[in-house]
């Protein structure tokens, strides 16, 4: 089993995009939809390319860098 890193948040949601800036994924905006295109992401075990994707408390996030869960 994997170490799942989590990662806090203060709001109700954040996007995917933030979230991969929110991590160090990617270093700007425009990089997001790239690495959208270019890598497997998943939420919640369902394959995810949108950035605009809202992720709240409880979702997992499965990237190549790691897995993910949004805690509040």
């Amino acid at each position: 089993m994997k170490n799942v890193e989590k990662v806090k948040i203060t709001s109700e949601y954040i996007t995917l995009g933030q979230f991969l800036k929110f991590v160090r994924i990617v270093d700007q905006g425009g990089e997001e939809k790239h690495y959208l295109a270019t890598h497997r992401v998943l939420v919640n075990g369902e394959s995810e390319n949108r950035r605009g994707k809202k992720l709240r408390p409880g979702d997992r996030i499965s990237l190549d860098e790691g897995e993910f869960e949004i805690a509040a």
